[in-house]
Order: structure tokens, then C-alpha cells, then sequence
């Protein structure tokens, strides 16, 4: 299959063969018909984070079906799947305590001495994120992805694998937004503007969305924002604080900026909750201050929207067939594999939402 293969860090993805190995018997093989271009791809692709090399990026995706190990019983050959990155192993702490996005079992992935899912000429190919989704083909774990409505358009679903089950996942089950509550997000992507519509959907009063591009902006309006101001302002916080007579219930950092995890922390009433989910560097930290504390506001993160995704991904899948989640309106554009770069590209610019990579 073709596939792009991150060799070096901070270099241009490679569109090379690389050979897919048969599925063991709890894996499946998807052939994908559409990749998401998230951020977190890019931390790695540029460096900032670590990974075994040569690897192929890659993690918001949707398929279908071509084969399965023996032991797969969650979906059949001709189905239609999203995958997820919180693939989980269904016997830990994390899973039997109802924290599957936490699991980090090593069961999911091939043992130790078996031979690799992939292989690129003799090299083994390191498995990014349990899928490697930037190639024609995915062999993964059956925990790793779960069946959808054949209605579903496939390059739509592919945001539900991550961007839209982390947005909207902060809001259903990281905040637990009551109706009548105040939203802020900081930072209008395609984790944002999931979490914006989120917050419609659960009955937010006021959703104030905070993005330097004038155009996010406009799209967070689109989807549900009561308001919207410049992140950049130098009074962004402050007229969050003056709309909502004190400050937000909930505020979403959506970015992985340290200054935007600030401003999620700034904007909130006393008793608030921030969370924070874009990937910030290594090593930096977000912190309350006394007052904070005092204030009785709260910090946490909100690692891909605290998902269940066997269950959240069809509700998901409803809510957009239903009308009520709008998808369409994130998708910036549709690209071949090979424009992964300039994709890249135009995601370090910070201008655009989403890019999906389509196949076939």
C-alpha cells in the first residue's frame, strides 16, 4: 500500500510502499477512505514531540472493512468504522473503572518478538498512536474502532476519530455543561468549533468563542457561538468576564498554548472549570493561583474528550444524521495523500480548520 512515512523529524512525509502484515487474531484491516490533519500529528512530524522512527502518522479516520482475525467479534468484513487512538484493552483499572481513554495496555499492540503490523522495504514501521492512519490501509486492534451508520459520508465521519470526540467529549463527559450554563473556547480549530457546537447542543446560555482569525470566528458563530472575540485583544479575558457578569461555568482550551490555558484559567466565575486539551510542549505548566483556589475555580485536562468511543462515536454519528452536529461546516478542504505536506503547511499557518485527506 502506499502510505506516508515521517523518516526524519522536522522533514517532509515520504509517499513510499510499505507492506501490511495479515490480521492476528484480534486485529482488523481497514481500507481508509478518509484522514483527518490534526495538530497533534504535527507535533510529532515537526519534533516538538518524540516517536519511534520510521513511523507513519496519522490518527483521525474513517473505513471499511476488508478483513479480520479469528478472534474479532466487535465488527464484520463490509463495515463501515471510524477509529480512535484510545484504543483500550476492556480489562485494566482505567477500562473497568469506565476511564477507557486512559488505558494504555500493552495488549492492544502486537507482543514483543511477533512480527511487526508494518513493514516499509526490511525496516519495521513504528505504529503511531495505535492506527498510522496516512496510508491506503490500517491494521489495527478491534478495540480501536467501532461500526457506524452506513448513511454516514466516510470523509465526515473521520472527524468524529478525534477533533469532534475530543471537543465535543469535553463538553459531554470532561464538563458535564449543564443547560443555562456559560462556555468559553479558546482557540476555533476543529477540536474548537466540535466543542462550540457541543455546548449548542447541551443548552449552553452564552458560548463565547476566542480566535485571532477573523474567519474561525465567523464558522464558531456558525455553529452556535453567542459570541465571539479576538484572542489576540489585549482585553480578550476581560470582555468574557464583562458578557457573562463575571466570568464562565466552563471555559475549553482547544490550542496547546501556554497563553491560552492562561486565558482559560483568566475568563472563569468563582467555582469554574477549566480544561485544557491541546497538546501543550513538553514540560510546560498550567497552574491555579491562590485566589484560584480560593475562588474554588478548578483545572484539569481532558485527554480525547474523556471518551467511551464504542458508545459516544454512533451518538455522534445520530447527532450529525439528525442535523443537530454540523460537520460540513469544519472541513476546510479535501486533498489527495500525496498534498500531505502542503497540508501540513497550511496547518502551521493556523489559518484553515480542517483538511481531510480522502482515498479512491
Amino acid at each position: 500500500m502506499k502510505a506516508a512515512i515521517l523518516i526524519e523529524p522536522k522533514e517532509p512525509l515520504s509517499i513510499e510502499d510499505v507492506t501490511v502484515a495479515a490480521p492476528a487474531a484480534h486485529e482488523v484491516l481497514i481500507r481508509t477512505a478518509a484522514v483527518g490533519v490534526c495538530r497533534s500529528d504535527l507535533h510529532f512530524v515537526d519534533g516538538l514531540y518524540p516517536h519511534a522512527l520510521p513511523t507513519i502518522p496519522g490518527h483521525e479516520a474513517a473505513g471499511v472493512v476488508e478483513a479480520i482475525g479469528s478472534e474479532v467479534r466487535t465488527v464484520k468484513v463490509g463495515d463501515h468504522v471510524v477509529t480512535c487512538l484510545s484504543a483500550y484493552c476492556g480489562q485494566c483499572e482505567f477500562c473497568v473503572t469506565g476511564r477507557m481513554a486512559l488505558c494504555v495496555d500493552a495488549a492492544v499492540r502486537r507482543p514483543r518478538g511477533a512480527p511487526p503490523r508494518l513493514m516499509l522495504g526490511d525496516r519495521p514501521v513504528a505504529q503511531m498512536l495505535n492506527l498510522s492512519a496516512y496510508a491506503e490501509q490500517m491494521l489495527i486492534h478491534e478495540h480501536a474502532c467501532v461500526a457506524i451508520d452506513r448513511d454516514m459520508p466516510l470523509d465526515r465521519a473521520a472527524l468524529l476519530g478525534c477533533a469532534v470526540t475530543t471537543g465535543a467529549g469535553a463538553v459531554f463527559n470532561t464538563t458535564d455543561v449543564t443547560p443555562g450554563e456559560t462556555v468559553c473556547v479558546v482557540g476555533c480549530g476543529g477540536i474548537g468549533l466540535a466543542a462550540v457546537n457541543a455546548a449548542k447542543i447541551a443548552g449552553a446560555a452564552r458560548i463565547i468563542a476566542l480566535d485571532p482569525v477573523a474567519e474561525k470566528r465567523a464558522l464558531a458563530e456558525k455553529l452556535g457561538a453567542t459570541h465571539s472575540i479576538d484572542a489576540a485583544s489585549p482585553t480578550a479575558a476581560d470582555e468574557v468576564i464583562e458578557i457573562t457578569r463575571g466570568g464562565v461555568h466552563h471555559a475549553i482550551e482547544a490550542v496547546g498554548r501556554p497563553q491560552s490555558a492562561a486565558t482559560a484559567v483568566k475568563v472563569l466565575r468563582r467555582g469554574g472549570t477549566a480544561t485544557i486539551l491541546g497538546m501543550l510542549p513538553p514540560g510546560e505548566t498550567v497552574g491555579l493561583s491562590a485566589i484560584d483556589l480560593l475562588s474554588g475555580k478548578r483545572l484539569q485536562g481532558g485527554l480525547m474528550g474523556s471518551n467511551r468511543f464504542p458508545v459516544d462515536i454512533p451518538r455522534l454519528v445520530d447527532f450529525y444524521l439528525r442535523g443537530a452536529l454540523d460537520l460540513d461546516t469544519i472541513i476546510a478542504e479535501r486533498l489527495p495523500l500525496d498534498r500531505i505536506n502542503h497540508a501540513f503547511a497550511e496547518l502551521r499557518k493556523g489559518d484553515a480548520t480542517r483538511t481531510v485527506i480522502t482515498f479512491g
